[in-house]
């Protein structure tokens, strides 16, 4: 087995999120996993099981610059993009940056924002950019959104455009902890540790060298015509009215790879793309018949086979 880099970064990473988010290891390694990938996440739970503490843990524990959104019907687009603003003294307009000029954006509550308001982050999320006035602009590298809302409260949301719904790599639910995580929970609050006194353990160049060495985790073909059969599968779907795009599949292969760096393997396997499936395509697919997305992905990853022995495992 051949590691790419030290994981003694990201190793220092997890535990410092962990101080915060007790006995969740599985989803702060999703969400490490799109980070790593150059994704977006959404935190989609019930409230008070962590979702905007697992996004500031992960925020300051990254030496970089962090913002935070907290989304309101009121909130307009120029509050998340920035707007131009006449200066008197220099006799021009001078833009004022937004909240979207950082590494880490926290939106919090994403579904209580306008349908108009949740566009202004298409372009940024996707393209890296904001335009305004016919200029662009682009936002800081690495630039990573954590976005959370609470599905089963309807009243003040907007539901979240499928377009929008697509720009994120995966979609997760922290879920209640177990009765020794949450007694483990009570009793840290002895220690007064809060995520105001967690201090970054990851530069941003460590962080970016990392993003690079995942890109060349080896996919082999096989692999790749995996990915794609599972994502035309939704496509034509009996239970499905819209598959998932081009871009789920470019999302799921960027995770499949960050997710074997992680496991220490300079190559992907089909368990890795099983393991991500789920959480990459299930969100992207729009159901007939009340079904879940996730649903339809589990019965695919069981209906659709691998040849695994074409699949050549290789160390770099």
């Amino acid at each position: 087995m051949n590691t790419l880099v030290s994981p003694t970064p990201i190793q220092r990473l997890t535990a410092n999120i962990a101080q915060q988010i007790v006995g969740k290891d599985r989803p702060i390694q999703l969400v490490l996993t799109a980070l790593l990938a150059g994704g977006h996440v959404l935190l989609e739970d019930v409230p008070g099981v962590g979702k905007t503490l697992l996004a500031k843990s992960l925020a300051k524990s990254i030496e970089g610059k962090f913002q935070r959104i907290q989304c309101t019907p009121d909130l307009l687009p120029s509050d998340i993009t920035g707007t131009n603003i006449w200066n008197p003294g220099s006799r021009e307009f001078e833009f004022i940056p937004g909240p979207v000029f950082t590494n880490i954006l926290l939106a919090d509550e994403i579904n209580r924002a306008t349908p108009r308001t949740q566009s202004a982050l298409l372009e940024v999320m996707e393209e890296r950019q904001v335009t305004l006035d016919g200029h662009s602009r682009a936002v800081a590298a690495p630039f990573f959104v954590i976005a959370t809302q609470n599905p089963i409260e309807s009243h003040g949301t907007f539901v979240l455009p499928e377009a929008q719904m697509d720009r994120f790599a995966i979609s997760l639910s922290l879920g209640y902890p177990e009765a020794t995580e949450e007694l483990q929970m009570l009793q840290g609050l002895a220690t007064g540790m809060s995520v105001n006194n967690l201090e970054p353990c990851i530069s941003l160049a460590q962080l970016q060298a990392i993003q690079h060495e995942c890109q060349q985790v080896t996919v082999e073909l096989s692999i790749q015509e995996y990915i794609v059969a599972l994502v035309r599968a939704t496509r034509i779907d009996r239970e499905v009215s819209l598959g998932v795009s081009p871009r789920g599949a470019v999302a799921l292969y960027r995770m499949t790879q960050a997710w074997a760096w992680l496991q220490g393997r300079s190559y992907a396997t089909p368990d890795d793309v099983k393991a991500l499936a789920l959480y990459v395509l299930g969100h992207r697919i729009m159901t007939v018949g009340g079904r879940r997305g996730t649903q339809i992905v589990e019965r695919l990853l069981q209906e659709i086979p691998i040849d695994t022995t074409a699949t050549t495992l290789r160390s770099r």
